[in-house]
């Protein structure tokens, strides 16, 4: 390529007293310090593989939005020095290497201001490389402290113009970053990006397709890509501080109001709106509180103070959620979208949209934790699968993750409509007038002929005695079908917190369906379906 381009890859992050650590995503090392390289951890490895590798690895799960953020303020401090910046990923971003070079005096001149403006940000162990294309800059990168001068190491590899494709041929194929197309070429013989590059590009073409053309573009040197730089990003933050520092939330909201008018504004001058906000208050104690804060639609003035109201009264109360007096609040938009996405329609608002503009002003009166939306997750129970979710908000990861799981033993489709939370307790009877029980070997010992849910006892009856009712003292349904038991053992290699629930559906005289449960030898009823 004409270009030239030169790629920064960010330091290592060591664990406590340098403990080799790596970070973790679905099951597979993203990133990992110096040390763990050292010990044979790579990038892509599997965690067993990396935790046999080493023994003493600290693994940590990929946390992208951190990434980002923590990775901001690198990219903004070279932007300061060399404009036009591309993040590639955290850690890593590219910059055209020819205006810097002409303004520093060279190449060289030009890394080792880069490298000194780096260490003044805190990352003293970055490394550079300069060459033609993305991808061998990277590698130049990656490889810079390995024989890059006669004296030692250092950290900037700059390959001459014309010499990429020389510096990329003894590098191994597995760094192309396609795992099938590499097991591919490894069984062929082909173990180096030179032997690859070799071949020739209409049969690999025709052979590997157009993700296989790509990558023997790429082991060859001839990758087309150029830096793209990110735009300029304007800094929508507001700050207010406070002296003396406010030790009353009502008088620290009244403050913001004026700077919440502020953030609105600046947003709408670049026709943009913000969904995500992150809200930083710091106290005269020197404590920090840091929360992002979602919003079903967009953020209006009022919102935002509502936020920082939020933020600080946590249990509710005037003067609760303050340990010190707050010294500054810092207001900063998270995730921004542009405002034609968000225009009224034509014929006036949609009916969905008045809803959330109802049950938000709702929320603002009421509070953050007050107005809720169900949500459906993971478990056995019915119960269990029920989450509420402050309006606004995303559910827990946790819980998000396990509505996918399979979960073996749970009630398929269709679903009751009510759920009893917790459930409410149940007598079944044989025909005999005896209570029903499920014996040891899973089988009932007669069959169900009557049974009483406790939402139709008679109040005065079920409350003498709860625990035990009198099944000959309440009114009863007849049974007019029944199915089950469905066993589903829990946490059965716990003997602590280990049970055994048995499932059934039965239908009364009068056609309700209802799932029962037998556990421990008391019935319960887990649902209805309406």
């Amino acid at each position: 390529m004409a270009a030239r381009q030169a790629c920064r890859v960010g330091s290592d992050v060591e664990g406590e007293e340098g403990s080799p650590i790596a970070i973790i995503d679905r099951g597979l090392v993203f990133a990992c310090s110096a040390r763990a390289r050292a010990d044979g951890v790579r990038r892509g490895l599997r965690l067993r593989e990396a935790q046999s590798r080493c023994t003493e690895l600290v693994t940590l799960a990929a946390d992208p939005v951190l990434d980002v953020r923590a990775f901001e303020p690198v990219l903004a401090g070279i932007e300061q020095l060399m404009p036009g910046v591309q993040p590639i990923r955290p850690g890593i971003c590219a910059v055209r290497a020819r205006g810097p070079a002409r303004f520093y005096g060279s190449e060289a001149q030009a890394a080792a201001m880069l490298l000194r403006c780096l260490g003044e940000l805190g990352f003293a162990e970055s490394r550079i490389g300069v060459a033609d294309g993305l991808f061998a800059a990277e590698q130049a990168a990656r490889y810079s402290t390995r024989s890059s001068t006669p004296t030692g190491d250092s950290p900037v590899r700059i390959v001459p113009p014309g010499e990429s494709p020389r510096f990329l041929a003894p590098l191994p194929v597995g760094i192309l970053g396609d795992a099938p197309l590499a097991t591919v070429l490894i069984r062929l013989g082909v173990h180096t990006l030179g032997n690859f590059a070799a071949l020739d590009a209409a049969q690999v073409r025709h052979r590997f397709g157009e993700s296989g053309a790509r990558a023997h573009a790429l082991a060859g040197g001839t990758d087309a890509s150029a830096v793209t730089p990110r735009p300029p990003r304007k800094n929508l933050d507001v700050t207010v501080e406070f002296e003396p520092p406010l030790e009353r939330i009502d008088q620290v909201t009244f403050t913001i109001r004026s700077a919440a008018d502020q953030f609105i504004t600046q947003l709408n001058g670049i026709f943009q709106v913000c969904t995500s906000i992150q809200v930083t208050v710091h106290s005269e104690s020197g404590e920090v509180s840091e929360r992002t804060w979602l919003h079903p639609r967009w953020f209006t003035a009022a919102d935002v103070v509502d936020r920082v109201r939020w933020q600080l009264q946590g249990s509710g109360t005037t003067n609760s959620g303050l340990n010190s007096a707050v010294a500054r609040v810092t207001v900063s938009p998270g995730r921004l979208d542009a405002v034609g996405n968000h225009e009224e329609g034509l014929w006036g608002t949609a009916p969905d949209e008045r809803i959330h503009h109802g049950l938000s002003r709702v929320q603002g009166i009421l509070g953050h934790d007050e107005v809720f939306t169900p949500m459906l997750g993971g478990g056995r129970m019915l119960a269990e699968r029920q989450i509420l979710v402050p309006w606004g908000d995303r559910p827990p990861e946790k819980q998000s993750s396990a509505r996918g799981q399979p979960w073996p033993g749970n009630l398929p489709a269709p679903l009751p409509a009510s759920v009893f939370s917790p459930p409410l307790p149940a007598v079944v009877l044989d025909r005999a007038g005896i209570p029903v029980a499920v014996d040891d070997r899973g089988g009932l010992t007669a069959s169900p002929d009557r049974f009483t849910v406790a939402d139709r006892f008679p109040t005065d009856h079920f409350a003498t005695d709860q625990a035990h009712p009198d099944p000959l003292r309440h009114p009863r349904q007849t049974v007019a079908a029944w199915a089950g038991p469905w066993p589903i053992e829990e946490r059965w290699w716990d003997a602590d917190s280990a049970r055994t629930v048995n499932r059934f559906q039965m239908v009364d005289a009068d056609g309700a369906a209802w799932l029962l449960l037998y556990s421990n030898g008391q019935w319960w009823a887990e649902a209805r379906y309406d």
